[in-house]
């Protein structure tokens, strides 16, 4: 959250006591709202954990999801360096938007936002009829064909670099991500686990 320091020193004069708060995807960094916080409802988000907004149409506090039950919890905040904008990492609780769609932005889903989807897309096959899909019949067959599965698209991965088949090595490499996130979904571990652990490398 804000530190005493980054509250204190908010631009709430610049902004007229109507700051900007992008609402960020915390794991897929999609961008799912924008809205404006006076100082009661940064305080209120501050308190509670979920985005409250002021809402400019009803005039009054308004917390995101209050009708709907999809909030958005907050997992971090942070102001821009002129301290006139908040940005706000959320988990959000179902679609953000109305519409029913995951962000309040027309579809402009960055590469990583498209493969946290695909790992959702993969949780939801894990208990799923094995008839249904290739995906949940894999899920079926058990951890060590999975497993053996990671392993052969590796190694054709490989085998497709040492030719220099850029169009081969393109769909191995596919076919090898698409293996290991099931294998990791297969042992409820989390692609965001994993690169939490290449910072924490790449940090050292």
């Amino acid at each position: 959250m804000l530190t005493q320091q980054q509250l204190t020193e908010l631009d709430w004069v610049k902004t007229d006591g109507m700051m900007p708060a992008i609402v960020q995807h915390h794991v897929s960094g999609e961008v799912l709202m924008h809205g404006y916080m006076n100082p009661e409802a940064l305080e209120k988000t501050l308190r509670e954990g979920k985005v409250t907004l002021f809402s400019r149409t009803k005039q009054r506090l308004w917390t995101k999801g209050e009708t709907s039950g999809h909030f958005l919890n907050v997992v971090s905040m942070t102001p821009d360096c002129d301290n006139d904008t908040l940005l706000i990492l959320a988990n959000p609780i179902g679609p953000t938007c109305h519409r029913g769609t995951s962000s309040c932005f027309s579809p402009a889903a960055s590469d990583w936002t498209f493969l946290y989807q695909l790992e959702q897309l993969l949780a939801e096959r894990k208990h799923a009829d094995p008839a249904s899909s290739y995906t949940a019949k894999l899920y079926a067959s058990g951890t060590k064909r999975i497993a053996q599965k990671v392993g052969e698209e590796g190694v054709e991965t490989a085998l497709a670099a040492t030719v220099n088949d850029r169009h081969e090595l393109t769909n191995e490499a596919a076919d090898l991500i698409y293996h290991l996130l099931v294998l990791l979904q297969d042992q409820d571990l989390d692609f965001s686990t994993v690169i939490e652990n290449l910072r924490q490398r790449h940090s050292k």
